[in-house]
């Protein structure tokens, strides 16, 4: 997935405290029973302000007060590095040469997902 892409050119790999907090849909499946999983796209103009709510406009990320409301940044070890990166990689158009293209839809995929599960 392209935006995967995007996540590993400015942050570090998940850690093990998100694997923990964010289980695998197979896991949660097997504990609820039959469920059913819907994609969640998140719209180009998603003024919420979660972590993938800016995927159209990647300079939110650099103001701070922005990533203060983002519960993803405050376990980013060496953030640091990855903002300068796309500060940068904005600044230079490098940004727009690989990844512009993601801009140009109105919604995107970036594997947030609704499971519903029936209780008996």
């Amino acid at each position: 997935m392209l935006y995967d892409s995007i996540g590993k050119q400015y942050r570090q790999r998940r850690t093990t405290e998100d694997r923990l907090r964010f289980p695998r849909i197979d896991d949660i499946a097997r504990r609820l029973g039959h469920v059913c999983v819907q994609a969640v796209p998140v719209p180009r103009d998603c003024v919420d302000g979660f972590l993938g709510a800016y995927w159209a406009r990647p300079e939110a990320y650099l103001d701070p007060a922005a990533r203060s409301a983002m519960s993803g940044f405050a376990n980013l070890p060496e953030l640091e590095a990855g903002l300068l990166r796309l500060r940068r990689d904005l600044a230079t158009g490098a940004w727009q040469d690989r990844f512009g293209a993601l801009t140009e839809g109105g919604q995107l995929d970036i594997g947030y997902r609704l499971v519903v599960a029936a209780m008996q």
